[in-house]
């Protein structure tokens, strides 16, 4: 078996510590519950990121990434229908690869409780958002809407991750997309 690259290892790495941060906050997250969680030591961590924040900043960065080129993605395409399935298809994209990420993308949604975090986490949001060309408070339907389907898309993309569903990704666009308010288009029977 080949040896994991070292982006691999990093991806690995930026994964869990973005599904950590996201389930406990920022200053709840130790290092060595990063490092126990990918199966490396403390000191092994440490040697990649040498710091905590060192390893938030490549964690924001890295979501940060990914929701911007699914924003780029959908930047030209007209408001609406079209433009919400494709956007929540690109997110359904991540959430099977990366579901920590989508996690956090969420956190960035809500309320975070995490202080030190919570600018951090709007950024994210703010991008979320953009992507789905909605104002929470201007359209707060919207903005539930919104969270809702991507909600769905965090949940079923962990469950998609750990135990293979009898549902593809097309039924995860599906659901996440009827949470949009549109109507399902089923495109398989």
């Amino acid at each position: 078996m080949p040896r994991p690259t070292k982006q691999q290892i990093d991806d690995e790495i930026l994964e869990a510590a973005a599904t950590l941060f996201a389930r406990h906050g920022f200053k709840e997250t130790s290092v060595q519950r990063i490092a126990d969680a990918v199966g490396y030591s403390k000191t092994g961590l440490l040697h990649r990121y040498p710091t905590k924040e060192a390893l938030q900043q490549a964690v924001v960065d890295r979501a940060l990434r990914d929701i911007r080129a699914v924003a780029d993605e959908v930047a030209a395409l007209p408001l609406g229908p079209a433009r919400d399935r494709a956007a929540i298809t690109g997110v359904a994209r991540l959430a099977v690869e990366c579901p920590g990420t989508v996690a956090l993308l969420l956190t960035g949604l809500s309320n975070p409780q995490d202080s030190d975090f919570a600018g951090v986490l709007e950024s994210i949001g703010e991008v979320v958002f953009e992507i789905f060309a909605v104002d929470p408070d201007a359209d707060p339907v919207r903005g539930v809407r919104v969270v809702g389907a991507l909600g769905a898309l965090a949940v079923a993309g962990v469950a998609l991750r750990e135990k293979p569903l009898q549902a593809g990704v097309d039924d995860l666009i599906d659901v996440s997309y009827d949470a949009l308010g549109h109507g399902r288009t089923t495109h398989h029977q």
